[in-house]
């Protein structure tokens, strides 16, 4: 079975977005495909099982929220 999905991220500033596409960039292998679009990340998720589908999903979205709150404490600073 093939599984695909995309998830899409908006940002305040292009400045964030392009931080965060740029530090997630390298933990991406080939299930996942990223655009950057002005404040816009798009990721393309493909797999060829639910759980890995799940589990790549999950690691992206974990990633995403750490890299966010790095660039909220550093901007509280």
């Amino acid at each position: 079975m093939k599984i695909n999905g995309i998830l899409t991220l908006n940002y305040k500033t292009e400045d964030n977005a392009s931080l965060i596409y740029n530090s997630l960039e390298v933990d991406n292998g080939n299930y996942v495909k990223s655009k950057i679009n002005k404040n816009t990340i798009n990721y393309e998720i493909n797999s060829d099982s639910l759980g890995s589908f799940l589990a790549t999903v999950d690691d992206l979205i974990a990633s995403e929220i750490v890299c966010e709150k790095i660039i909220n404490k550093t901007n509280d600073l």
